[in-house]
């Protein structure tokens, strides 16, 4: 990648680092929209050799990327709270 990509934000999107958390693993996976952020996280979790993924998206949106971030991962560990591993069962998709 270019350094002007890089400067400007051409190129790959990087992935989020992982927030571990309760044997989950979280990641902020933000929705840009109009120069704001959608609060959205990505939750997964190796069950018997299975990953599994659930996404949480919300209609909550930020101006700042740290806060929509900082938000996504604290509704993420509010679900696993709530649904555990239960969160994966295809009714909660």
């Amino acid at each position: 990648m270019s350094l002007f990509s890089k400067l400007f934000g051409g190129g790959e999107k990087s992935e989020p680092e992982a927030v571990s958390y309760k044997g989950f693993d979280i990641f902020p996976d933000l929705i840009a929209e109009g120069g704001k952020y959608r609060l959205s996280a990505r939750i997964e979790k190796t069950i018997n050799g299975d990953r599994k993924t659930h996404s949480v998206i919300r209609a909550d949106v930020f101006e700042s990327q740290d806060q929509a971030e900082s938000f996504s991962v604290a509704k993420a560990k509010q679900v696993i709270d709530e649904q555990g591993e239960c969160v994966f069962d295809s009714g909660n998709r």
